[in-house]
């Protein structure tokens, strides 16, 4: 396996939890750069495409699996002269042992947001409508071999959008194993307080189990109260040349008006189901 060219840093989070707001400040900084979509959930899939589920196990990253992902980092790192690739694709928090194995020169970002503010921003995003420039931002980098399935499945979850009694698409997000049995049996602010308690679960064992240097934990809510300062501590750790102006000037589009918002869309019968439901995992996101 060849070595890459620069640092990966790869964020992981569950959906709605900050990753976008995170990886867009590393990347207001000088040297660190990311690809110019919202998420690689097509890379990181490809040579594993009817896998049933985004949870690859580590072995499914065979070596030309590694070979084809490690080219795309490369090529962003080429493309943008960069000393840093940023990665956030919120589908790894749910395989972090797969990730490691294709860049084990990973550092990771662990952003974890209160859970029911979560839930309460995912469950909009299932009843999206379709946003065009941001589709025909991801497609072009599907590998053009998986073109046609991706379009096949885009296509049905859109059309599912229009006869679900619940008015959602077939599927957005990470995709657990057990998704279809999911939706089949719950409503779906139930679905949505699954999938990020088992996105915050997973992650956390996996990272866990790493070198304590190799990863940093950073509480969304910590992050847009004091953003300088968590900034200062994810620069420290990530060893990045970046100047206290610098890092002044990446955060000043940085609000709070979030907090709170999420579980502000939900009413109280369903908030104290779902505390119910996720349990000490939601009281560890606050």
């Amino acid at each position: 396996m060849s070595n890459l060219t620069h640092q990966p840093v790869v964020i992981i989070g569950a959906p709605r939890s900050g990753t976008n707001m995170l990886r867009d400040v590393l990347c207001a900084l000088d040297g660190v750069v990311t690809w110019p979509c919202d998420e690689i959930n097509y890379i990181w899939r490809h040579g594993n495409l009817r896998y049933p589920s985004d949870e690859l196990p580590p072995e499914r990253a065979t070596e030309p699996v590694r070979r084809y992902i490690r080219r795309q980092f490369d090529w962003v790192a080429r493309r943008y002269n960069a000393d840093v690739v940023v990665e956030k694709t919120c589908a790894n928090s749910l395989r972090v042992p797969f990730v490691d194995t294709v860049v084990p020169e990973a550092k990771y970002l662990f952003i974890r947001r209160d859970g029911l503010d979560a839930v309460g921003s995912a469950m909009a995003r299932w009843k999206a409508p379709l946003d065009i420039p941001y589709l025909a931002r991801k497609a072009r980098f599907v590998p053009r071999s998986d073109l046609p399935y991706y379009a096949g499945r885009y296509l049905w979850s859109r059309l599912y959008r229009l006869v679900s009694r619940e008015r959602r698409l077939a599927f957005w997000g990470p995709q657990m194993d057990d998704m279809a049995e999911l939706l089949a049996r719950h409503p779906l602010e139930e679905v949505c307080a699954i999938q990020w308690q088992r996105c915050v679960e997973q992650s956390r064992q996996a990272l866990e189990a790493m070198a304590p240097s190799r990863w940093l934990e950073i509480g969304y809510e910590d992050f847009v109260t004091r953003p300088q300062e968590e900034l200062a501590r994810i620069v420290d750790f990530l060893e990045l040349p970046a100047t206290e102006a610098d890092q002044a000037e990446a955060v000043r589009g940085v609000r709070a008006s979030s907090i709170g918002k999420g579980r502000a869309a939900l009413d109280t019968e369903t908030i104290r189901r779902l505390e119910a439901l996720i349990g000490e995992g939601e009281q560890d996101a606050r």
